[in-house]
């Protein structure tokens, strides 16, 4: 069957994640294996030009890869026909603007969360997009992370009996410079360049939540800087302006209770940067971003307290490690397949630019919890 070329305007992928995992580790292995297959056999052949400020970084970039398309002007790019797919993986202060030319240019779009920097702006993008009859999709990416899928597998078997909580545990020490380098950009301990544990994270929990367990009635939650002051990329000792850390519950509207604590000031003893523990009337099961592993109620012990004596349970010796049944792919390139099925035969998609609002929705209440330090409803958007 026929290939056919489709021309991808990649806008903020000189930064860590929009190279490693948009570029190199989607857009680039789908090159690698021919394309993505259509229903009728048909291929679609992505086709990247590298948008961006820093027209040095560019250039590197596009030689490290044999990619000979890149510009600085990004009006050049929206006005080519040859590229009718937008995709943005700039600084979130920079998404909006980027998006909405490309919406008004005619672009599909295509982009990283947040999706604004408030509810009012990514409701509007997601408003824009269907005003102006493009497709549009946001990156939701945990959702086809291995040890999440094992997580789906064991709710679609029934497993868990009647689920009751759900505790989520992401993070780890992010240096601060002083002895070691650090590991994350300066910007996201800066609240004024849009810096937030709590806005990045809250983003990730909404549609973990939504499409796992259960829409969410209510939350509250805790922000924290235990992190005062850092080393930036310049070498100079700057003063952290936003959370490095958010602590919440989210209470479902099934009666889920939710717990998810997200930090980038702790030192990881688990079995990885975020597990999720499902607990259920019939089974637990705790996920990693590749592994699971189950407890069923057949197999669970029966502690009793006795501070007296060191415990004659070991508490890891009764699980069970799910098989890998099935290879996994990258989650990123995953989802980046299912978005050109959608735009070369419209395959279904569903997490468009609405889902991306939420999760900024749900960022904002946790701001607004935090602030007030109460309990807020989450109403729905429309």
């Amino acid at each position: 069957m026929a290939t056919r070329e489709i021309g991808i305007i990649m806008n903020g992928v000189t930064g860590r994640m929009g190279t490693n995992q948009h570029l190199v580790r989607s857009v680039l292995e789908i090159r690698k294996q021919g394309g993505v297959v259509l229903s009728n056999g048909e291929r679609v052949y992505p086709v990247p030009i590298l948008v961006g400020r820093n027209e040095e970084k560019l250039s590197r970039l596009a030689a490290a890869y044999q990619l000979e398309n890149y510009t600085t002007d990004l009006d050049a790019a929206l006005s080519d026909a040859k590229y009718p797919v937008y995709f943005d993986s700039q600084l979130t202060r920079l998404r909006a603007d980027g998006v909405s030319r490309a919406i008004r240019a005619g672009k599909h779009i295509y982009c990283e969360k947040p999706t604004g920097t408030s509810l009012e702006e990514a409701f509007s993008l997601y408003h824009q997009a269907e005003k102006a009859g493009v497709k549009h999709g946001v990156v939701q990416d945990k959702l086809w992370l291995p040890g999440l899928l094992k997580l789906r597998y064991l709710m679609d078997t029934g497993f868990f009996g009647r689920i009751l909580s759900v505790r989520g545990e992401f993070g780890y020490w992010v240096f601060d410079g002083f002895h070691q380098p650090t590991q994350r950009p300066s910007w996201n301990y800066r609240a004024e360049e849009g810096g937030s544990i709590m806005i990045d994270m809250f983003c990730h929990w909404r549609y973990v939540i939504d499409n796992l367990f259960g829409g969410i009635d209510s939350l509250v939650s805790l922000g924290a800087t235990h992190v005062p002051r850092r080393i930036d990329e310049s070498g100079a000792e700057y003063e952290c302006t936003a959370d490095d850390s958010a602590y919440a519950i989210f209470k479902l509207k099934n009666g889920i209770i939710c717990q998810f604590n997200s930090s980038w000031a702790v030192r990881v003893r688990r079995d990885d940067l975020l597990t999720l523990q499902v607990d259920g009337t019939e089974g637990t099961a705790v996920a990693g971003l590749r592994e699971c592993t189950v407890q069923h109620d057949s197999a669970t012990p029966k502690p009793v307290w006795n501070p007296d004596i060191p415990s004659p349970i070991d508490y890891y010796r009764d699980w069970s490690l799910m098989p890998t049944r099935d290879p996994s792919e990258n989650a990123f390139k995953v989802q980046w397949e299912l978005f050109l099925r959608h735009i070369a035969e419209d395959a279904p998609f569903k997490w468009g630019l609405l889902e991306g609002a939420k999760g900024v929705q749900l960022a904002e209440l946790g701001m607004q919890s935090w602030k007030d330090s109460k309990w807020v409803q989450v109403t729905p958007l429309a």
